[in-house]
């Protein structure tokens, strides 16, 4: 049997009682607490004593020979280079519009043409027989119509005859304007200005309509086509001139004016044809060179930027190191818009910073450096 419970019968019993009974479980709290405050203390000493090594490190270590960038405001620009190609401003196929045999041909592939020029002649004799026929007919049915006109006054003939002769008048005249254009198109000329791309037609070759003379392009302005990327599209819609470089030119410079951008993509790349029109005087922009454009989408002015290569990125922390008072500091920043070698610093420079831009990589924060060089911005991007 088990001895039975006895309950305090004072208010100082029941008290003693409950905190007894409360004792171990208080024990275990304390050690808990006791043991977490011991690894604080511990993790904190050993965090002191890592930081008085490194600083004792890097202060046994010799100096590090580094070059500063004094860091100044500076305008940078977010721009990207997109290939693209020369086209001529009109590709025209010259076709027949009568049937004959050419007997003549005035020039060759390459020559350039003018408006109105004769490429080509038809044999021209069916069509001035043509002709001839066209404008007896029409002789014959005027002089009809001029006597039958003096006998209608005198009322010798119906009206209804003189109507007759009237329509024979104005379908002679029209046979005969029709004979005259067909005979006109025996000189086959150049409808605009440009260059013989392809000569079809031979001395002796006999044409049918429709066939093939001779194709022209117009290069005296031709065009520049660059597929836009869809996420580009809306930059693009806002500008006018695109400057381009023409690579088989001796990267040339030329400047483009914004003609067309498509309105639906031109292939499964989902690329937007942009047009630019580009004044080619001299003629050296020939079709089919390519070309490079540089389509500026954002500039910033009196910002900072550094060498791309001065930021040094761990641990998903980037991070430059400047110097101060001889020692290298590092500088947590924030970076921005891209262009060539330089990077926008949006945040952790300020103008007047010196950045180590070489001997960054051979450095520890607290570091002391020599400083070997202090370069402008300009010549900071040159290293």
């Amino acid at each position: 049997m088990h001895a039975k419970e006895i309950k305090p019968q004072t208010k100082r019993g029941r008290i003693v009682k409950i905190i007894w009974e409360a004792l171990p479980l208080f024990l275990l709290f304390a050690t808990v607490v006791l043991i977490v405050s011991l690894f604080t203390v511990i993790n904190a000493k050993k965090t002191r004593i890592a930081e008085a090594q490194a600083e004792a490190l890097a202060n046994e270590r010799p100096a590090t020979n580094v070059v500063l960038l004094d860091v100044q405001s500076s305008i940078i620009r977010d721009r990207i280079n997109l290939p693209g190609i020369i086209e001529p401003w009109t590709d025209l196929e010259l076709l027949a519009k009568i049937s004959g045999e050419v007997i003549e041909v005035r020039l060759v592939e390459g020559d350039q043409v003018t408006p109105g020029e004769v490429i080509a002649r038809i044999d021209p004799a069916d069509y001035q027989i043509a002709l001839d026929a066209a404008r007896a007919s029409y002789r014959l049915a005027f002089a009809n119509l001029q006597r039958l006109q003096k006998l209608f006054k005198k009322g010798l003939i119906p009206k209804a005859e003189l109507e007759n002769i009237e329509t024979q008048v104005q379908t002679t005249r029209a046979e005969m304007k029709n004979a005259a254009l067909r005979l006109s198109r025996c000189n086959i000329t150049a409808p605009m200005s440009g260059v013989i791309r392809r000569l079809d037609a031979k001395k002796g070759l006999l044409l049918s309509v429709a066939d093939p003379i001779a194709r022209i392009l117009k290069i005296d302005t031709v065009k520049a086509v660059i597929g836009i990327p869809e996420s580009d599209v809306a930059t693009v819609r806002n500008i006018d001139t695109v400057k381009l470089t023409v690579q088989a030119l001796n990267d040339r410079i030329v400047e483009g004016r914004k003609q067309v951008l498509a309105a639906s993509p031109d292939n499964a790349a989902r690329l937007y044809n942009l047009e630019l029109a580009i004044a080619n005087p001299d003629g050296m922009l020939l079709p089919g060179m390519f070309v490079r454009a540089e389509i500026v989408k954002k500039v910033a002015e009196a910002t900072i930027s550094v060498p791309l290569y001065t930021v040094i990125t761990r641990n998903g922390e980037q991070y430059v190191y400047v110097e101060g008072d001889g020692v290298a500091k590092r500088r947590a920043v924030k970076l921005g818009i891209l262009e060539d070698w330089r990077v926008q610093v949006t945040k952790g420079l300020v103008p007047g910073d010196r950045v180590i831009v070489e001997g960054h990589r051979n450095v520890e924060d607290g570091q002391r450096v020599n400083i070997v060089r202090i370069v402008s911005d300009k010549e900071g991007t040159l290293l």
